[in-house]
């Protein structure tokens, strides 16, 4: 492949990573001559500092801020130093990037994301319907939009209860004091409804893939979960092949028609149980796993967006441990007085 800019957005690799430089580490191993353009929302994200992996990085406008905003600084980017393909990475984006891929390929930039209907499952309350058409259980989940509700599901589902937002946060809560304190957090950011799911234990289990939106797939790999952080993120985990896991990420493939990247997370129960507990439109914070585990998966998704055919083997090693840590390196402040000033770097 000749030698192309790549957009990835998610570069914040902080205590709550996300998935940029997992996407831009397994592209640079893929093809050392691809240069990646960060795409960041804050001066401080630490991508923009690791010059030795992304070559240039630009300043977004939030997507909140509309979508003329935010396609005229991806132009700005694309004619002042050339812009190929964009890799978006988080939640928030996604919805203008599915909302003007055709636009964007007009302007020569690639993508490959699911359909606006595909994206929509994502929603919490969609996760019953999904879980059914994969084969897979879905945990109790009650919306609510009041505190009579709140109280009602609670008692239906018991402690320990998750409270979720119906696209983002979750946390778990174990008496009606803390439900009250997360409900009313979660409206105050999110709105309603409120969610109120029912916990289930056992193993948490994972798996990340690329769907070709015709009912195939670009590899997948499944991982278990060992160690996470007080958010919730996994520090370490190892690669696994539950057989559940793998023929419901088939399902979800071939049902669904998925177009692009995806993470399920999973519960399997001491009782061989499978329940599906959430549903991701792109790649995990933790996608490098699978690039280490020798599936490349953001290269295959890159080559997608490109109009080539992306390899589809995906065996790899049960057994390959997966460890984060955190680093530092020391830069100077010109760095970051050229972004917070001019927006690029």
């Amino acid at each position: 492949m000749k030698a192309v800019k790549v957009g990835v957005s998610g570069i914040n690799a902080v205590d709550n990573p996300g998935p940029g430089v997992g996407v831009a580490k397994s592209l640079k191993e893929w093809n050392p001559g691809i240069s990646i353009v960060g795409l960041a929302y804050d001066p401080m994200e630490p991508g923009v500092y690791m010059r030795w992996l992304i070559e240039k990085s630009y300043l977004m406008p939030y997507p909140s801020q509309g979508a003329d905003a935010y396609l005229e600084r991806l132009l700005y980017v694309k004619n002042s130093y050339g812009l190929d393909a964009v890799i978006p990475t988080l939640d928030a984006e996604l919805p203008l990037y599915i909302e003007y891929a055709d636009r964007l390929r007009e302007y020569g930039i690639a993508t490959f994301l699911p359909t606006k209907e595909q994206f929509r499952l994502r929603s919490k309350e969609k996760l019953p319907e999904v879980a059914e058409k994969i084969g897979v259980k879905s945990p109790k989940t009650i919306p609510v939009i009041d505190y009579k509700g709140l109280a009602e599901a609670l008692a239906e589902v018991g402690y320990p209860a998750m409270i979720k937002g119906l696209f983002y946060k979750a946390y778990k809560v174990y008496n009606y004091q803390e439900a009250v304190e997360k409900f009313n957090a979660i409206v105050s950011e999110w709105g309603y409804p409120v969610l109120v799911q029912q916990v289930v234990t056992g193993e948490e289990v994972n798996l990340v893939g690329v769907g070709d939106g015709e009912g195939g797939h670009f590899g997948f790999l499944n991982v278990k979960k060992l160690w996470i952080t007080q958010l919730g993120k996994i520090w370490t985990g190892v690669t696994i092949k539950n057989p559940k896991m793998l023929e419901a990420a088939q399902n979800f493939v071939r049902e669904l028609r998925w177009r692009g990247a995806f993470e399920l997370e999973c519960i399997y129960t001491p009782e061989g149980e499978l329940y599906l507990i959430e549903v991701n439109p792109r790649f995990p914070a933790w996608v490098y796993f699978a690039t280490g585990a020798g599936v490349n998966l953001p290269a295959r998704l890159l080559a997608a967006a490109l109009g080539q055919e992306p390899p589809r083997d995906w065996d790899y090693e049960v057994g390959k441990l997966y460890v984060r840590f955190t680093d530092d390196f020391v830069t100077d402040m010109e760095t970051f007085q050229k972004i917070a000033t001019y927006g690029e770097v």
